[in-house]
């Protein structure tokens, strides 16, 4: 035999070659752990690729265009009005806001326009609502039709003041005579013809529009077309210049520094000049958007970094025991990051997929709840479908740091530090009390605050106080198992005697389970409470204001004289005439300019409080005149404004009034923050609409009030009368999505903490077994944990909603936050359910057979 040494030749392992082989070993072995992270990265996918479609689709909608759509160019009056300021320490900054009432046009500018070289056509468009056979119907010349290219379905177009061609609508016939009410006065028209497009339309000679629209040295919009051969981009320059070059500007007297000249729409943007609400709604859809999705991003980064967390923290042992036998931090730390990168790209690209549909199924549900307004138009253009794409990178991101904060501990310390577990630290303890104080102090602030504002401070008191009982999860449950250790051992039996005991031994343990309990307990209630409390608190001030008997209403506008008559008939105590518009306030938030667009009423002041009943508080509403306004009890705050004092507001067309102060009220959550002189509202909208007078009443009769209004609708006991935000369905939409999403995040996170607890205890379980502890015991004892779990989480995240909605509630409504007792008892259910899913069904493995094995 030789005696010659063998040649032993060294693998040249890489460090990549060993995180990759510790990644693809970790990644099989652990495929149920890795299941919860998969589930919670592809939802953060799917509702971060969701929302990013909607918020891109938003910045991309616009009005559809159907007046228009034969036009090349519309001429319209300046729909935004814009407020400039100076931040503290910064540059001038202008805030824009959306106007709802139509802004005329000079009528001067149809002969500038005309002269414009290369215009085919300029026509002028009045715009104006009618009643017609008792509904409500817009009415427009004849010529104007041609603007977007209706024709006669059948009959000729009106050739004299008397006739009219109808909408396909209106069920009126060639030859029927129909009564057309506007502003309030009735007139008897010969049906010509029936014309294509809207329905509830009506079509006269263009002196007879004029005249009914009742702006003589105005025009709704110039519709103008081109030449042959002359470019849109072309024509528009030289309109521009030419209107420029003339100095005309939109009709109304605007405030200092909000130019409102003339505005010369082209493609898509020509549809503003139809529906006056889409520019407004749309910038609030963007507002609320962007809210909503902040707060499930920030909670999806809560989520999904607890979960990974969990997972290795399950596996710390491992982790350790590869440190100790040789792994660097950095294999360790790619190894890690790797095996999180492969579960987050696959569950990425999954949510990324699902995010089309869930974007069509929001968008689907808004259009069925009405929730958007009539004419806006959400485009998904095929250049935006890859979108989620983008959304799914993100979540990978997320993922990656997620992990490398799990294992940071157990990657930095020495290798035989690694194998034991280090107990929360005195920092740990000392920042989530100082995040604790915070969100309180944040609460604190938001009863200094009103609508927006209380609600942001609402909102970071609760994200802040969340985090901070996440890091005092250990202390919290440690505290709680001393009021509940000691009704589980005398009346849990030998099950409940180790239920309090290993809650106990494993503070830090329960802590970890409760930590997504309280969650989704806190965020929940605070999305559900908020919206809730002031609803709930609209509602019942607009039942207190109530006091009318009936309700005398017609398309068109009532006649003159109607509210004299109405008060002069037998019985009739008070009537009042009733009007709604908008309003712009315009304020400095912090130094910032802001335009905050608010609904109001216009009532008639005598004997007001007989049938809308404000609940005045100071000064007399009855001096309520043109020039004047009464101010609700929190806007009178925000504002200093008193009776006598001067408050400066813009009216729904822009027009910008000083008026004085005559009286504060309580219920604006109601009624609205401004009332104004009914005679001063009419004035401001582009067209009255329907009239509406209050009654109130002993002893008259629906058929005397109908003599005293002819053509009127008499209702008898009348709902209450109550403004609601603009944008009030379309947030409790979003909101009802996002308390959903919430909710399968946190589900997915209660349901993988405890799974993950429950599997890493089979050891014990079983060692239990083998001690004598039998399997009744150990279920009640499972069991038992459970339920403190759920009430533990349940009680604090109860208590961390209850600060900042208490506060909000406060600012807002002066009384108790609200939410429904189904809606709590859905909370507590799921919460339940799924924390009992959690715990019992990982843990039959350990109690099944009659001699476990240790460690089985």
């Amino acid at each position: 035999m030789s005696d010659t040494p063998v040649k032993v030749t060294p693998v040249n392992v890489t460090p990549v070659k060993v995180t990759r082989l510790l990644a693809s070993r970790a990644a099989r072995m652990h495929r149920k752990a890795w299941a919860a992270v998969f589930a919670a990265l592809a939802l953060t996918s799917l509702l971060l690729g969701a929302f990013g479609l909607a918020l891109a689709s938003a910045g991309l909608g616009h009005a559809r265009v159907e007046r228009y759509s034969a036009a090349d160019l519309v001429v319209t009056g300046d729909q935004s009005t814009r407020f400039t300021a100076k931040p503290w320490g910064s540059d001038p900054e202008t805030a824009t806001a959306g106007l709802t009432e139509r802004v005329p046009v000079p009528r001067a500018a149809l002969k500038t326009v005309r002269e414009v070289p290369g215009v085919r056509a300029a026509i002028a468009d009045e715009v104006f609502r009618i009643g017609l056979r008792g509904e409500g119907a817009t009415g427009r010349p004849w010529s104007a039709a041609q603007l977007g290219s209706y024709g006669l379905r059948e009959g000729a177009a009106p050739r004299h003041d008397s006739e009219v061609v109808v909408g396909g609508g209106t069920g009126a016939r060639i030859g029927d005579r129909v009564a057309v009410r506007v502003s309030g006065t009735e007139a008897t028209y010969k049906v010509v013809g029936v014309a294509e497009g809207p329905r509830a339309a009506a079509y006269f000679t263009s002196a007879e529009a004029r005249r009914l629209a009742g702006r003589p040295g105005s025009v709704a919009a110039i519709g103008v077309t081109a030449d042959p051969g002359t470019s849109t981009s072309t024509l528009y320059v030289r309109v521009r210049g030419a209107l420029d070059r003339a100095g005309l500007g939109s009709v109304g007297h605007r405030a200092d520094g909000d130019g409102a000249g003339l505005r010369v729409l082209t493609g898509d943007g020509r549809g503003g000049a139809e529906f006056l609400a889409v520019a407004p709604a749309r910038a609030g859809m963007l507002a609320l958007l962007a809210s909503v999705a902040g707060t499930v991003v920030l909670i999806a980064l809560l989520v999904v970094s607890s979960t990974i967390v969990q997972a290795l923290q399950q596996r710390s042992g491992e982790l350790g025991l590869l440190r100790a036998v040789g792994a660097t931090p950095r294999q360790l730390r790619g190894a890690v990051g790797r095996e999180v990168g492969r579960v987050a790209t696959v569950a990425g690209l999954v949510g990324a997929a699902a995010a089309i549909p869930a974007f069509l199924g929001l968008r689907a549900l808004l259009d069925a709840r009405g929730a958007l307004p009539l004419g806006l138009e959400l485009p998904l253009p095929v250049w935006l479908l890859p979108a989620p794409l983008v959304t799914a990178g993100l979540t990978l991101l997320v993922a990656r740091l997620a992990a490398l904060i799990a294992c940071a501990r157990t990657a930095k310390v020495r290798p035989a530090e690694a194998l034991r577990d280090a107990p929360p630290g005195r920092g740990r303890k000392v920042t989530g009390l100082v995040l604790l104080i915070l969100g309180v102090s944040s609460a604190g602030t938001a009863t200094l605050q009103r609508g927006e504002a209380a609600a942001a401070a609402a909102g970071a008191a609760t994200v802040v106080m969340v985090i901070g009982c996440a890091l005092l999860g250990p202390w919290i449950a440690e505290g709680a198992m001393r009021v509940l250790g000691a009704p589980l051992r005398r009346f849990g039996g030998a099950g409940g005697r180790l239920a309090a005991a290993n809650c106990t031994a494993s503070a830090r343990r329960l802590g970890a389970a409760i930590t997504p309990i309280i969650l989704v307990t806190a965020f929940i209630l605070v999305q559900l409470s908020a919206g809730g409390t002031v609803t709930h608190a609209a509602g019942a001030q607009a039942r207190d204001a109530a006091r009318a008997d009936f309700a005398v209403t017609a398309e068109g506008g009532l006649p003159d004289g109607t509210l004299e008559r109405v008060r002069e008939v037998p019985g009739v105590r008070a009537a009042t005439g009733v009007t709604r518009s908008t309003v712009v306030l315009a304020r400095r938030d912090a130094g910032s300019p802001r335009l905050d667009r608010l609904p109001v009423l216009g009532v008639t002041p005598d004997g007001l409080a007989r049938t809308l009943d404000p609940g005045v508080r100071d000064g007399d509403i009855g001096r309520l005149r043109p020039g004047t306004v009464a101010v609700g009890r929190d806007q009178a705050r925000a504002l200093d404004a008193r009776p006598g004092s001067t408050v400066t507001v813009r009216f729904g067309d822009g027009v910008e009034a000083r008026l004085k102060v005559v009286a504060t009220y309580d219920r604006e959550l109601a009624l609205g923050a401004f009332l104004f002189a009914q005679d001063q509202l009419v004035r401001h909208l582009s067209s009255p609409g329907a009239g509406r007078i209050l009654v109130a009443s002993d002893s008259a009769t629906p058929k005397a009030l109908r003599a005293a209004a002819p053509g009127a609708k008499v209702v008898a006991d009348p709902a209450p009368e109550r403004l609601e935000p603009e944008d009030q369905t379309l947030g409790e939409i979003v909101t009802v999505a996002a308390v959903g999403a919430i909710g399968g995040f946190t589900v997915i996170a209660v349901l993988s903490t405890l799974c993950l607890i429950t599997i890493g205890r089979r050891p014990e379980l079983s060692l239990l077994r083998l001690t004598g502890a039998g399997r009744r015991q150990l279920r009640r004892m499972l069991r038992l944990e459970a339920v403190a779990s759920a009430v533990v989480g349940l009680v604090v995240g109860g208590a961390v909603a209850a600060v900042p909605l208490l506060a909000f509630s406060l600012a807002l409504t002066r009384s108790l936050p609200y939410v429904a007792a189904v809606q709590v008892g859905s909370i507590v259910l799921v919460v339940a359910a799924t924390t009992a899913a959690g715990t019992l069904p990982p843990a039959r493995r350990a109690l099944r057979g009659r001699y476990p094995a240790q460690g089985r």
